[in-house]
């Protein structure tokens, strides 16, 4: 995500925080620049020159130009100018208590997402404890009642639905009173979208609201489409109200419009971004992390709950003690990318990573290679998992045809594991290196 920006503002940072010294002309040329890349990457004119006046005059102080380190208070001033356009801080739901119905009304263009979404934004909230009730109030689009009937059915949450009902507004009635008698205490609705704004469109959200009453509107935008999204969101703040923002396909997102815009235009937050095709890919949006990754800093802290999510301390630490001792085996390896893959993207998890941005080549970090890696492993016996140095010309010939590739392929992931594994020995008795990353973790 951010590609082009992020690439543009790491260049910039690299030329700042190179110079022992600064002066008036280095901050007006680096600002430049950055307007140039916030103007590229489809960001709104007047959030833009707000943005580089309010950072070129914090800049020009004497506490930035005669500082011990200029370069770095530069880029904290710029890096605290992203985090404000971005909105300060995660904004949460605001969500009745458990023994009361809240009611979420989803609503958006058609083709934004917002029916997956809503499954996503379903999957999230069962995991924190809520009952969930996904509500099928689209009656415009052919096949939207049965696609989150299907959706629902992949995370267990049952969705209220009346096939052949014309009246969007009677089902959410129902929908409402089936989910205080069932006991459930969150109410997801999805309406239905057009393909651009009318009336009619409108009109039916409105009669919707009045009768939900939702605790929270959320809005859900193409973050591909930049600026578009933007003029369409405060066109649904204007007319209906909007609570707040879901991004979704931020992780295709390449120039960042939607994101650096849509809270200084609309003045709503963005609560939570799509990061993935997967049911569960849906993230809260902290904008100090965001931030970071447009700057090139990385994102330890979401690294490390996504890594959480699919390894427990213990695991981790075994883990560790194999890669000290070179202990770490090929089955070893194939845990690992699947846990990766069930992170999210690999492109997205190395811009987690501080210091990656720009050291990694799209060899590196090839989704299609890792997959064909797993198949090469899966068709290997136990034994050969285990001690990699017993594979030899036969045994790789037949581990290549099992898995669909080449000789070559066997060969070359042999070698590059056989290299990881000495590179990881010496990583994991780095007590430095470890330390320095426990800090940027802040423990």
């Amino acid at each position: 995500m951010f590609d082009s920006i992020s690439d543009k503002f790491t260049d910039i940072i690299r030329q700042v925080s190179g110079k022992s010294k600064i002066t008036e002309k280095n901050v007006q040329e680096a600002i430049e620049e950055i307007k140039i890349a916030l103007l590229e990457a489809d960001v709104n004119l007047r959030v833009v020159r707000r943005f580089v006046n309010q950072t070129l005059e914090e800049a020009k102080g004497d506490q930035v130009l005669k500082s011990v380190n200029p370069g770095q208070q530069f880029i904290k001033i710029v890096y605290d100018r992203i985090v404000k356009l971005l909105g300060d801080e995660k904004s949460a739901l605001a969500l009745k208590g458990p023994d009361t119905v809240s009611t979420i009304l989803m609503m958006g263009l058609q083709g934004s997402g917002k029916t997956t979404t809503a499954a996503k934004l379903a999957s999230l909230l069962k995991k924190d404890g809520r009952r969930l009730l996904l509500v099928a109030a689209d009656l415009v689009r052919p096949a939207a009642i049965k696609q989150l009937e299907i959706l629902g059915g992949q995370i267990d949450v049952p969705v209220y639905a009346e096939h052949g009902e014309k009246n969007p507004e009677h089902v959410v009635i129902n929908a409402i009173a089936y989910a205080k008698k069932n006991l459930f205490n969150t109410v997801i609705i999805d309406t239905s979208g057009r393909m651009h704004l009318d009336k009619a469109m409108m009109d039916e959200i409105s009669g919707i609201s009045k009768i939900a009453k939702p605790d929270e509107t959320l809005f859900v935008a193409d973050a591909m489409t930049g600026q578009i999204a933007v003029s369409v969101a405060k066109e649904f703040e204007e007319r209906v109200g909007i609570s707040g923002v879901i991004l979704s396909k931020f992780d295709s997102d390449t120039r960042g419009g939607a994101a650096l815009s849509i809270r200084s235009v609309v003045g709503k937050p963005i609560k939570f971004i799509g990061v993935g095709e997967k049911i569960t890919d849906l993230d809260p949006f902290y904008p100090d992390r965001i931030a970071s990754r447009i700057l090139g800093m990385g994102d330890v802290v979401s690294l490390v709950e996504k890594a959480q999510e699919t390894m427990d301390i213990q695991e981790a630490e075994k883990m560790q003690k194999k890669m000290s001792s070179a202990t770490f085996d090929l089955q070893d390896y194939l845990e690992q990318i699947q846990r990766m893959n069930k992170m999210g993207p690999l492109e997205s998890i190395m811009e987690m990573i501080p210091g990656a941005k720009g050291n990694f080549s799209e060899d590196d970090i090839n989704q299609k290679e890792l997959g064909r890696e797993q198949a090469i492993i899966q068709s290997m016996t136990i034994k050969e998992r285990s001690n990699f140095r017993i594979i030899g010309p036969s045994r790789r010939k037949r581990v290549a045809k099992g898995s669909g590739t080449s000789v070559y392929d066997v060969n070359r992931l042999l070698k590059k594991f056989e290299k990881m594994r000495t590179t990881m020995k010496k990583f994991a008795k780095n007590k430095k290196y470890q330390e320095s990353m426990l800090k940027q973790m802040g423990m």
